[in-house]
């Protein structure tokens, strides 16, 4: 059975579906089987590889509430051991949906669980909200990835975000543990930078990442071209941090 990981955080900004995209784009690149799902209506994680909403038939919001189905709506990249399960502007009807359905935070779960034995790796690339689309995200996933970027404000936004890790845990998946916080946008010149490392390892001893993800151009251009900056450019600082981060996630079982 593989590892479901959910990368998760409500604030908007700091390189969650990046991450996802890229951390999806390094483990492939390491010969392991990655289906990435996109759970945001947006579609940032499935154009960022190329799969565009115009393009696809079946997707995410298709397949919720069929999840003998989730094959179907599988699309292949332009790397060997990833796939994506995209997304369209059609799951926002999800939040709305759910709500009235008993054991609405299971539907993802079941979606995963008919896919789980066929990868290494399933990875949900979550909207930047905790609404039903993302507690579902949080209830299909064994682990937590928490992107945070190196400033203030999303230093203040995690600890909302861990209440609401605690919450899913007590109330719906007690087998959702937390892998791990990967830093992203860090530049060492930056004193904030350098003081929201210092609290995240204080903070976070066991639950950081020692992989810095900079600030780097190859990352920011890479989705225009639909590819992930291991695609676009993998000498680049920003493809060696996330073969970095990958490599640590390989290695790493969360706590």
């Amino acid at each position: 059975m593989g590892r479901c990981i959910v990368v998760a955080n409500q604030k908007g900004g700091v390189g969650k579906t990046t991450t996802a995209v890229n951390l999806a784009a390094a483990l492939a690149v390491m010969e392991k089987k990655t289906l990435l799902i996109d759970c945001d209506p947006q579609g940032n994680a499935s154009s960022g590889l190329g799969i565009y909403q115009e393009q696809v038939t079946e997707n995410l919001y298709s397949v919720l509430y069929e999840p003998e189905n989730a094959s179907k709506a599988i699309y292949e990249t332009s790397l060997p051991f990833l796939q994506v399960l995209p997304s369209t502007s059609d799951l926002v009807a999800a939040d709305i949906e759910l709500v009235d359905k008993q054991g609405r935070e299971n539907y993802l779960r079941e979606v995963v669980a008919t896919l789980i034995d066929s990868y290494d790796f399933i990875l949900l690339d979550c909207p930047p909200s905790l609404g039903l689309v993302t507690l579902n995200a949080l209830c299909a996933a064994t682990e937590l990835l928490v992107p945070l970027q190196c400033e203030y404000y999303a230093l203040e936004g995690i600890a909302q975000l861990l209440k609401t890790y605690d919450l899913v845990r007590k109330r719906f998946n007690s087998r959702l543990l937390l892998l791990g916080v990967v830093l992203t946008m860090y530049d060492g010149r930056n004193k904030l930078n350098r003081h929201v490392k210092r609290e995240i390892r204080r903070c976070f001893p066991k639950h950081h990442f020692e992989t810095l993800i900079p600030r780097n151009v190859r990352v920011s251009e890479a989705p225009s071209y639909g590819q992930s900056v291991i695609g676009y450019d993998v000498k680049s600082k920003g493809a060696e941090a996330y073969l970095g981060l990958a490599k640590e996630v390989l290695c790493r079982m969360p706590l």
